[in-house]
């Protein structure tokens, strides 16, 4: 298959590029964001793009894609539910939309969280927008579209998180990581489970489309 990748800088984005470059079923990967990613490999071409909310100016050059892995993501801590929606919901969609125009056929893979709230109507302001985002995907005519809920992603193959306070975190707790599986299953999981399990519902699809933390597990343990 042949993968745009969003978010490759980030540490979710970065773990799935990865497993990209290292698998043989995806032929190429297409990366775009802000910044060079600064890895050099064949099967990887970058694009560098400021606006994301218009692909006008790219839009030709995203067209022959089979999937689509948007990694792309923000804090809610301390925004309003205007600003949060507008980098979250309207910048996802925006993305979603100019790569459906040019790949009808294309499976469109994105990561959310644990906790995302598909009625829309919870408590909590990040939840209702990640599920606003998510029920608004789903209703594109993607060939298929599968919404990723992971909880606590431990960082592997040297990847690390931009934001310094998550970073000290995953530094911590790695050498706890095996315990905190054992005890919390469904909560916990790696770049690298994340990575290979977006590559393989992509290939195979999956039996349902929002996948929580068991599922990305299990399914990244049956390629």
């Amino acid at each position: 298959m042949k993968a745009i990748l969003f978010g490759a800088t980030g540490m979710v984005g970065a773990g799935v590029l990865r497993q990209c470059l290292v698998d043989p079923r995806v032929e190429s990967v297409l990366a775009v964001g802000r910044r060079s990613c600064g890895i050099t490999h064949p099967k990887l071409t970058e694009i560098q793009h400021t606006d994301f909310f218009d692909y006008t100016a790219i839009q030709p050059r995203l067209a022959g894609y089979d999937a689509c892995f948007f990694c792309l993501g923000v804090s809610s801590a301390g925004m309003s539910e205007a600003k949060y929606r507008r980098l979250t919901y309207d910048l996802t969609l925006a993305a979603a939309q100019a790569v459906l125009a040019v790949n009808p056929q294309l499976t469109f893979c994105y990561v959310t969280g644990v906790g995302t709230d598909s009625s829309e109507r919870g408590s909590s302001m990040w939840a209702r927008v990640k599920g606003a985002t998510e029920n608004a995907l789903l209703r594109l005519p993607f060939k298929a579209a599968f919404m990723f809920r992971p909880g606590f992603i431990q960082p592997l193959d040297e990847i690390r998180s931009k934001t310094r306070l998550y970073q000290a975190f995953y530094t911590v707790l790695g050498p706890l990581y095996p315990i905190v599986r054992r005890i919390a299953p469904k909560y916990v999981t790696t770049t690298t489970a994340v990575g290979r399990t977006m590559i393989r519902v992509a290939a195979r699809g999956y039996s349902k489309p929002i996948l929580e933390t068991t599922d990305i597990n299990a399914a990244a343990e049956t390629q």
